[in-house]
């Protein structure tokens, strides 16, 4: 199971990744939450210009398992969707950290992130994992 540091993780297994200093930050799920989903079949993503608030729904992801809604780790305004999910939903599964990264968005507040978990901490609160 890959939980790679520098990124920072939510109790329902989204992970963001700051991008440098920009203010500007990368949303996806974890190889925690691909791997308990199955294999994923669709990817419902918002369109740029939304504007979300930390914790808010803004997407689903469906599996052959189950559907699940994906909230924002941290509000912000999605600046970009990786549209190859469209017809490439599998790379969710198959690269979660790269490939498979859903929205990309613009900070409201920074300090939202610093309440999320780094990678020890989300470990420590996985059930398969420890």
């Amino acid at each position: 199971m890959e939980i790679p540091e520098g990124l920072r993780y939510t109790a329902e297994d989204e992970w963001l990744r700051l991008e440098g200093d920009s203010g500007e930050a990368t949303i996806g799920i974890s190889d925690y939450a691909q791997d308990q989903l199955g294999d994923i079949v669709f990817v419902e993503l918002p369109p740029v210009g939304r504007v979300l608030r930390k914790g808010e729904a803004f997407g689903v992801v469906e599996s052959v398992k189950a559907v699940s809604d994906l909230n924002a780790p941290a509000g912000g305004e999605v600046i970009a969707r990786n549209d190859a999910l469209e017809s490439a939903s599998e790379l969710v599964n198959s690269s979660p950290y790269a490939d498979g990264w859903m929205i990309r968005i613009r900070l409201t507040d920074p300090a939202e992130v610093d309440a999320l978990m780094d990678a020890a901490t989300y470990r420590k609160q996985l059930p398969e994992v420890q």
